[in-house]
């Protein structure tokens, strides 16, 4: 069939069966998508086998919880954010922190608290290295955001996340911190490992056959806000990582990968009840300003709940 024909079928199949009130955004949107892909089945000469082959494997990935995961490893992620970054350029809105892909695996409703916490519950001190990062959310004209909410969770050394992985506690490395009088955070934790696609699942599966890996670098999740600026989502990546700008999911960044000291000052530790050295990361959060007009920075999609 050429184009043209498959167009004049879709909307046979959609548009022209419609008995009720359609909502035209809806139809809009099923219309294009399936004309997209009728027609990539015909231009691929795909065959019956290859189609049913393909919606068992979206089926089995929305079973096994990895749509968000292949959104991210086929780069769509990534392109939302484009796409956003090139709405907010074009809107004017320019300087604030790098936003990247927030993937599947924030919990709603951390505990709270206000300038520090603690995110981890010390028991994987002795395998790993202490992390204390620091620093301050900023407005877009540099001045401090007291009250700004700054949410963090991050993956364990063995690349695994609380609440999805039973074995830790609830809430392990995931907190809400308020900014002080000065806008400042700081938290405590262990730095994270780096991590995979589960070996055998559904994404690692289509990602062999495309001859990539499922790799990611060590990183740490953010959510910042604060009332009249646009939210930011983002990751710093722990420098040094052998997938550091290698991240299956396209989430590395310029901007997002501060240094790391390694402190060793024997009264610091001693203040911290350290034997040996603790890794420190300093970074500042820059929000930019709401705006009218352009698509607001946060995203209404399903996010587990604790």
């Amino acid at each position: 069939m050429t184009h043209a024909e498959i167009d004049k079928l879709v909307r046979g199949f959609i548009v022209d069966t419609a008995t009720a009130d359609a909502n035209p955004r809806v139809q809009e949107v099923v219309v294009r998508l399936l004309s997209d892909l009728f027609k990539a089945i015909e231009d691929l000469d795909l065959s019956p086998t290859e189609i049913w082959k393909g919606l068992e494997y979206i089926a089995e990935s929305g079973a096994t919880q990895e749509i968000g995961l292949l959104a991210a490893g086929l780069g769509l992620e990534r392109f939302i954010d484009i796409r956003a970054d090139e709405a907010e350029a074009k809107a004017g809105i320019t300087g604030g922190t790098p936003r990247t892909i927030e993937g599947p695996l924030y919990v709603a409703g951390a505990p709270e608290s206000v300038g520090y916490a603690r995110l981890d519950d010390g028991s994987e001190v002795d395998q790993g290295e202490v992390l204390l990062m620091q620093g301050t959310v900023y407005d877009s004209h540099g001045t401090p955001l007291p009250g700004a909410k700054v949410e963090v969770w991050h993956a364990n050394l063995m690349g695994n996340y609380s609440f999805f992985d039973k074995t830790q506690p609830d809430f392990h490395l995931r907190r809400t911190i308020i900014t002080d009088a000065d806008g400042r955070y700081q938290f405590r934790s262990i730095v994270p490992a780096g991590y995979g696609c589960p070996p055998n699942g559904t994404t690692q599966r289509l990602l062999d056959l495309l001859g990539r890996h499922g790799r990611r670098p060590a990183h740490i999740h953010f959510f910042v806000s604060a009332p009249g600026h646009r939210k930011l989502t983002t990751q710093i990546n722990i420098d040094g990582d052998e997938y550091l700008w290698d991240d299956f999911a396209f989430a590395s960044r310029e901007g997002l990968v501060p240094p790391i000291e390694r402190v060793s000052d024997p009264k610091k530790l001693e203040g911290l009840g350290l034997q040996k050295p603790y890794a420190s990361i300093d970074f500042d959060f820059r929000l930019n300003a709401e705006k009218a007009g352009i698509p607001p920075a946060e995203v209404d999609r399903h996010r587990a709940a604790a």
